[in-house]
């Protein structure tokens, strides 16, 4: 089936694969798109610069180091305000749309009360993105050229992990707004590890990226106020084997929010992440070295 957004988002996401595949680490970054159509734009109440308050600016380039280091990075070229992979597929508001929504859509959800389903209501500080309803055909064609494509992908790069290695440690990478985690939680952290409250990784992980983190001067919180969503919840499966682990990084820290451009603490926390990048890597080593040496 020919892609009708193929050539809109050129393409809507990216694979870097490394030359050599050397580690069960898989690297996502769902919300660092940053292709803004123009039909989209001009139907917005918002202007472009305002649309990308939910984007995750420079994520996947904070990351891009791990390619060289012998694991795969995913990343979206569509933006977060366009469609949210992070999301059920059809956690649907249906006062967005023009047209009923199927019946399987879940329009319940405390995301889609909070404006932030799959499809999203609004950005930043509950602007409302659309000037007027979207066809529900529109809707539903994101979710099947866009969101299903992006999963199949992901889900094809965690299988051949699985086979290659016996297990995997996927880290969705995110960033948040400077403010959001001195509002809601005392530790004003730098970086919020997700895992789920332990259910979507083992314990050790957070553990190893907490350490690093702390080692370099960061301040970090756990689970609080991220705990990972749909990418964490959905593929991680512990005793499967499939350990997956959510980053948030302080925007504040590495970029001018206002202007959408690096600051001078962009290198320093890429050399950072990458440095966390190889503890997770050694340490998903000796796992699955102590679980060779355990079967036999």
């Amino acid at each position: 089936m020919t892609n009708p957004f193929a050539d809109l988002f050129a393409p809507p996401f990216q694979i870097a694969e490394p030359a050599s595949w050397t580690t069960p680490l898989i690297f996502n970054s769902p919300h660092s798109g940053r292709v803004y159509p123009d039909s989209f734009v001009k139907g917005s109440r918002l202007d472009a610069i305002t649309l990308r308050r939910s984007e995750d600016t420079f994520v996947d380039e904070l990351f891009a180091g791990v390619v060289s280091r012998g694991a795969p990075l995913m990343s979206a070229n569509f933006p977060r305000a366009y469609l949210d992979v992070n999301r059920e597929p059809y956690e649907l508001d249906p006062r967005m749309f023009d047209g009923r929504l199927p019946a399987y859509a879940n329009t319940r959800s405390l995301r889609v009360a909070g404006g932030l389903g799959t499809i999203a209501r609004i950005v930043g500080d509950a602007q409302e993105i659309y000037a007027r309803r979207i066809p529900v055909d529109e809707g539903l064609q994101r979710i099947e050229h866009l969101y299903k494509p992006y999963h199949r992908a992901l889900e094809n790069l965690l299988q051949n992990a699985l086979r290659r290695f016996g297990a995997l440690l996927l880290v969705d990478c995110h960033s948040m707004p400077s403010g959001v985690a001195q509002r809601e939680d005392a530790s004003k952290a730098d970086v919020v590890i997700g895992d789920r409250y332990g259910s979507s990784a083992a314990g050790f992980f957070a553990d190893v990226i907490e350490h690093e983190l702390h080692q370099r001067g960061y301040v970090v919180a756990r689970n609080k106020p991220y705990a990972g969503g749909y990418i964490t919840e959905h593929y991680g499966d512990p005793a499967g084997g499939r350990h997956a682990i959510q980053i948030e990084i302080c925007r504040s820290l590495y970029m001018d929010e206002r202007r959408y451009v690096r600051t001078h603490g962009f290198a320093r926390v890429a050399d950072d992440l990458m440095a966390v990048a190889e503890a997770l890597m050694r340490e998903m080593s000796d796992y699955l070295g102590a679980g060779r040496l355990a079967a036999e």
